[in-house]
């Protein structure tokens, strides 16, 4: 091997270690985030800690954020560089407020999911380099807006449910990034109906409830006694005669002579 070229290889190498022992080094001694935007995300209900305790990186989320999330409130994003993790799922931003990603060239995960972004919006999500994985489902975004990721050779992850998309931009976008994994449907997103509220039903007035006759339980009856089959009646005790009483005697006059007895009259026959 000429002397020449293996004095180029080693240069490169020492370029490479050097670049690579560069970005360790700030990874391991990061500098601080600027306290005035974190503390303007958090006055909104947005949540930023680190990404890990041994990676000083940013995970900001604002999908759950109390207040409204509109283009003007991603001003902050400018002054954090340290960004690795973003999710803006849900929130009123449009294309425009997309500009103030430019700066976050350690953005690796990306949600838009259920926004208004379309084309435009890619043209901005296209200039972070490191990005690997980009929610789209629920956007306005088509094939067109595709085009404009073909550009982020560390993208892995794509989610395109409920768009303008159609396979064959999604085939199109794989054939320029072979490791990507396109995951959703080609259908268009379609907002659910809104239930209108249903009219009160007025209920009848409740009728004072009727007074049922107190019914009359039929009363138990006692079952009998029985009596034992052996039990003997009692003896009847004879009645006690009671000694008759004598009347006395009525004392009869000494004087007094007894009847004479009647003799019969004969009546004189009657002539015939």
């Amino acid at each position: 091997m000429p002397r020449f070229v293996r004095e180029t290889g080693l240069c490169l190498l020492s370029v490479t270690v050097f670049a690579c022992a560069a970005e360790l080094l700030a990874a391991a001694d990061p500098k601080p985030p600027n306290p005035a935007a974190v503390e303007a995300l958090r006055k909104v209900g947005g949540n930023v800690m680190p990404l890990a305790q041994n990676d000083a990186r940013l995970d900001v989320t604002l999908n759950l954020a109390s207040a409204e999330v509109v283009d003007a409130t991603l001003a902050p994003l400018t002054k954090l560089p340290q960004i690795a993790w973003l999710n803006l799922a849900g929130t009123k931003i449009t294309d425009q407020g997309l500009a103030q990603l430019e700066g976050l060239k350690q953005l690796e995960k990306l949600h838009l999911e259920r926004t208004a972004i379309g084309d435009e919006g890619l043209v901005y999500v296209a200039k972070c380099d490191k990005l690997a994985y980009l929610n789209l489902y629920g956007t306005k975004v088509t094939d067109a807006g595709l085009q404009h990721l073909k550009g982020l050779k560390n993208l892995k992850q794509v989610y395109v449910w409920q768009t303008a998309v159609t396979e064959a931009g999604i085939n199109d976008l794989k054939a320029a990034l072979p490791k990507l994994a396109v995951y959703g449907e080609a259908k268009p997103f379609v907002p659910p109906p809104k239930e209108e509220p249903k009219p009160e039903e007025k209920k009848p007035d409740a009728k004072p409830a009727e007074k049922k006759p107190d019914e009359k339980k039929p009363e138990e009856k006692k079952p009998e006694e029985k009596k034992p089959a052996d039990a003997k009646p009692a003896d009847a005790k004879p009645e006690e005669k009671k000694p008759e009483e004598k009347k006395p005697e009525e004392a009869k006059p000494a004087d007094a002579k007894p009847a004479e007895p009647k003799v019969e009259e004969k009546k004189p026959d009657e002539k015939k």
